[in-house]
């Protein structure tokens, strides 16, 4: 995979590769070529909350196995509404949700954790009546007699859940919740993580605690998605990066060419880029 600025069709910069095919075009193009061998791709969303409004307006997707895939931008440029369309939680009107090359455009969240897909939602992520083991063992609901391996895979990588398992979720801070959340995720055994806002709320030094524990699930061997406000340290560790604007595709590129580029400094990161 090559790994230069790729504008999306929609941005104003978008070049085609091939001689009298419209930007549009060659952008789509670019998206279906690298999208080959995808473990989940989407391809060309329209999708959104009521019939008639629509949040995302064609947007392209593609994550490889072993990937970490990050989504920047603005506020309401339709990240969040992307990583629930994937899951199954916002109704796509057109377009195509693809794992391992089956269709599973619309499927029931239930059904796409089967078949390997996780996913941590922003807020709301944890049951806070139930003890951290508890939140673990319901993750692993569909799938009782892999508990104890899983909770071995979960303790590996967040040692502190197994050390405190018969405390209650409610009783933790916001960023212990986090890890309880992203275990509960992982129980599963997914092959794909999606991952919004993770470090939403919390402070610095505990947000740079959920990007290691991010890098570390996916150096474990899976493959993730995440919507991130902290663009700057998001584009540090993953591998490739997306910037939505208004429900599509502005930009994507390796996350630390994205960082850089002074067009999506000035456009899409602001100040905090240069942070």
């Amino acid at each position: 995979m090559t790994s230069e600025l790729v504008p999306g069709p929609d941005s104003p910069d978008a070049v085609s590769e091939i001689p009298g095919l419209p930007p549009e075009d060659a952008g789509r193009d670019e998206h279906l070529r690298r999208a080959e061998g995808a473990i989940l791709r989407a391809d060309d969303l329209i999708a959104g909350y009521l019939p008639g409004v629509n949040i995302l307006n064609g947007t392209d997707l593609y994550c490889h196995e072993g990937e970490l895939v990050g989504i920047i931008g603005p506020n309401g440029a339709g990240k969040s509404t992307l990583l629930k369309a994937l899951f199954g939680l916002v109704n796509i009107h057109t377009g195509s949700v693809k794992l391992r090359g089956e269709e599973i455009t619309n499927d029931r969240a239930d059904s796409l954790v089967t078949k390997g897909i996780g996913f941590v939602p922003q807020t709301n992520n944890v049951f806070p009546s139930l003890t951290i083991f508890e939140n673990l063992q319901m993750g692993c609901y569909q799938a009782p007699k892999k508990l104890d391996e899983r909770i071995d895979f979960v303790g590996s990588i967040f040692p502190a859940l197994i050390e405190r398992q018969t405390q209650r979720a409610g009783q933790l801070s916001g960023g212990e919740r986090q890890m309880v959340a992203m275990g509960r995720a992982l129980m599963m055994e997914p092959s794909v993580l999606l991952l919004d806002e993770p470090s939403a709320g919390l402070s610095p030094a505990l947000q740079d605690e959920v990007f290691v524990q991010t890098r570390a699930i996916n150096r474990a061997g899976v493959s993730i998605i995440m919507v991130e406000q902290n663009a700057r340290r998001c584009l540090q560790i993953c591998d490739r990066g997306y910037v939505l604007d208004q429900g599509r595709n502005a930009y994507t590129a390796p996350g630390r060419e994205l960082m850089n580029d002074p067009k999506v400094i000035e456009l899409y990161l602001g100040t905090l880029a240069k942070a």
